[in-house]
């Protein structure tokens, strides 16, 4: 296998699905990861022993529900400092950042794109230079030119 790449997508419901997305996004990384460690890719057609690249992109509506800045409470654990009065979209690119460190995921990726009209005009924007998509895919196909060369 050269890659594997997980796409996700939320508009509205932020509250609701936001620990929902973040579960999926750590299960799939680490599921992927297990099985390329245990060997399970290797043998069948196409298989490969080494590793492929991983890749996770988010794509959120980029409005005001998911740019407003929210303080969060926890009555049971201290919120760590990075994650305390930020939005939505700042907790995804968060997400993003630290599953590439954590080497969950070879590269990740946050899109906001407006809910109405993105689809139509193809407008979207990043957070941060470390989840730009268009980092994402290159380091991709670098990955890709570098795997078949």
């Amino acid at each position: 296998m050269l890659a594997a790449l997980e796409f996700k997508s939320q508009v509205g419901s932020l509250g609701n699905n936001f620990n929902n997305r973040t579960e999926e996004a750590l299960g799939m990384g680490l599921d992927m990861r297990t099985a390329v460690r245990e060997g399970g890719f290797v043998g069948h057609a196409g298989g490969d022993p080494r590793p492929p690249f991983l890749g996770y992109l988010m794509l959120l509506e980029d409005s005001a529900a998911s740019a407003e800045v929210r303080k969060s409470t926890s009555p049971h654990f201290p919120i760590r400092d990075e994650f305390d009065n930020t939005s939505y979209a700042q907790r995804y690119r968060l997400l993003c950042e630290k599953m590439m460190a954590e080497q969950v995921y070879t590269g990740a990726a946050l899109m906001l794109s407006p809910p109405n009209t993105g689809g139509v005009t193809g407008e979207w924007r990043s957070l941060s230079p470390a989840t730009d998509a268009l980092r994402f895919f290159n380091q991709l196909a670098g990955f890709l030119i570098g795997r078949l060369a």
